[in-house]
Parts: C-alpha cells; sequence; structure tokens
C-alpha cells in the first residue's frame, strides 16, 4: 500500500490529490444550491452538488472539491460576524477536506447565534460553537451518499 500524506486521498489503491477551491461566481452558487441540501445542524446546511458539467462551459475543475460560504445579513448582522463565521467555515473544511466527495458545496447560515449569549463576534465561545457545529455537519455530510 503506498504512502499517502495529508493531503491526498487514498481511492482504489491509488493516492489522489485533494485540493479545495472556493465558489467565486453567482452561477457556481445558483448551481449548488439548486442541487439539495445533504446535511443540516440547528444554524447551518450543507448544499451538494455533483461537477457533472451541463452543456455549454463547465463551471467546475473535477479534480477539486469546492467549498463557498453564504451569511446572509439576515442572520448575521454586523460584517465581522459574518467575517467571522465564514472564517470558521473555510478553515474548518480545510481540515476535513479529504473526508469530503469530489464535488461542490455551500455551507449556508441558516439561523443566527443568539447575540445575548454570544456578545461579542470574536469571542472565544461563539468561535467554539460554531466550530463544534461545523465538524458536526460536516461528518454528517461525510456519510451522506454522494
Amino acid at each position: 500500500m503506498p504512502v499517502v500524506d495529508a493531503s491526498s486521498l487514498q481511492v482504489d489503491g491509488a493516492a489522489r490529490a485533494v485540493s479545495m477551491q472556493r465558489l467565486k461566481s453567482r452561477a457556481q452558487f445558483q448551481a449548488v444550491l439548486a442541487g439539495g441540501t445533504v446535511a443540516r445542524t440547528a444554524h447551518f446546511a450543507l448544499h451538494r452538488c455533483a461537477l457533472d458539467a451541463p452543456a455549454g462551459e463547465p463551471l467546475f475543475d473535477r479534480q477539486a472539491v469546492w467549498l463557498g460560504a453564504m451569511v446572509p445579513k439576515r442572520w448575521a448582522k454586523r460584517a465581522v460576524t459574518r467575517n467571522a463565521i465564514k472564517r470558521q467555515i473555510y478553515n474548518v473544511s480545510a481540515a476535513v477536506v479529504d473526508s469530503l466527495p469530489t464535488a461542490a458545496h455551500v455551507v449556508r447560515l441558516r439561523a443566527g447565534f443568539d447575540r445575548k449569549t454570544f456578545v461579542s463576534a470574536s469571542s472565544d465561545q461563539l468561535k467554539a460553537a460554531v466550530r463544534a457545529e461545523l465538524r458536526q455537519l460536516l461528518a454528517r455530510a461525510a456519510r451522506a451518499p454522494a
């Protein structure tokens, strides 16, 4: 069995590099959101879309895991809160990218965190709560069929 480093994944005895790309265009986000919800937690939902290219220009490179984060103003009023949550989404996802299938994913905030409980956007309690819930979400998504 070949030796596999942390940035590659073992598939059928052959290692393949797993890279994570970020979604950038509106068309990419719309395509993934149309793909359906794979996993949910109290505050987050994960949407997944296969990398099959429809007729025309392909939206995704087929050799990467694609990830986008949606944190609407409706659920996180302050920009500092939205940015902190997005940073947590990308950091936690990068740590478990090898457990995600090669597909496009969007993590969407679907409910707000209580501002009375989490007063500061940069508080350690908020970061820990977001991280714990994201790990739970991504673990559920890894078990879901691709």
